[in-house]
């Protein structure tokens, strides 16, 4: 089996680039005709994109295939009061970025912000919940990208969570196609544990996405061990490998505020978990110190388990 890490956003190694400038509505507000607005809003998109292809050209220099694109990368994309024609504008900067993922076959996808909530009891978020996607699925299809995907948890839990996830089942049954086929569901730290998400994923054909540290803070005493065949199962007919998340808790094991680096030691316990199952794999690292916490468990590992072949700076193959 092939282990890929990934990492979250931004490039330490890479000072003053960042492609999640924002423009707040304040902001724009405050601005005192159209044409100061909309210029406000494309130099920061564009200051944005050109900085996610340096990201990703860092990315390929340095050896690593698989990234988590900001969700900030366009200012007030979703904004009803704004709904700015961005896509047009930049369509030459999407294909840039676009021809680079597909020709050094990266994988790269999105994490919508937590506010976004396909099983809400109120219809007016459940309405922004779809909105807010779209310029997920847009940046896909812009960048000519049909392998993106984005992670989103399931939400609310209001009226009980045997409620909750029928109401979840129910709203992304009427969800876009274009939006369901593009998203991954992830267990989550308080509430829908790992056995509820699989059961969910399975019954709505989705892929799940596991992360490991939400499992130490939510668990209701079951063992990883015995769904992660089933979980590896989800992603049966997709294009790409399994996607897991890692991190380590700051401080006690069921801290959920995450650590600078990774444990090396816990993540390799982990992937011996993984590797019954012979399948590969791509684990995105949600550590505070981003690509340098990915080079340190990289080379952690080489010296925890030597008889992993490793690939590059951030892969393995493992026997």
């Amino acid at each position: 089996m092939i282990l890929r890490l990934g990492y979250v956003a931004i490039a330490l190694n890479l000072p003053k680039t960042t492609s999640s400038s924002t423009v707040t509505y304040a902001t724009y507000s405050k601005l005192t005709n159209e044409e100061s607005r909309i210029n406000k809003l494309k130099s920061t998109t564009l200051s944005n994109l050109d900085d996610l292809y340096k990201i990703l050209q860092y990315n390929v220099e340095n050896q690593i295939h698989f990234y988590r694109i900001t969700s900030a990368l366009i200012p007030l994309a979703t904004h009803p009061e704004v709904m700015w024609k961005y896509r047009d504008m930049f369509s030459k900067d999407f294909k840039r970025i676009g021809d680079l993922v597909r020709r050094q076959q990266m994988r790269v996808d999105t994490h919508p912000d937590e506010f976004n909530v396909i099983n809400s009891v109120k219809e007016e978020v459940v309405v922004a919940t779809e909105r807010n996607l779209w310029p997920h699925v847009h940046l896909f299809e812009d960048i000519d990208y049909p392998e993106g995907k984005m992670v989103l948890h399931v939400g609310s839990s209001a009226g009980g969570k045997e409620e909750a996830l029928e109401r979840f089942k129910v709203n992304f049954r009427k969800f876009p196609k274009e939006i369901t086929s593009r998203l991954m569901i992830e267990n989550d730290d308080k509430t829908f544990n790992v056995k509820e998400v699989l059961s969910l994923c399975k019954e709505l054909n989705a892929p799940m996405v596991l992360d490991a540290h939400h499992h130490l803070c939510n668990n209701d005493g079951e063992e990883l061990k015995d769904f992660i065949f089933e979980i590896f199962d989800t992603w049966n007919g997709q294009s790409l490998p399994a996607k897991f998340h890692f991190s380590s808790p700051k401080e006690s094991e069921r801290d959920r505020k995450h650590a600078d680096y990774i444990d090396a030691e816990a993540f390799v316990r982990f992937i011996d978990l993984c590797k019954d199952v012979n399948r590969d794999m791509d684990v995105m690292l949600e550590a505070k110190k981003k690509d340098l916490s990915l080079y340190k468990l990289a080379d952690d590992i080489e010296e925890l388990r030597p008889e992993w072949k490793r690939i590059d700076k951030s892969s393995f193959y493992i026997t």
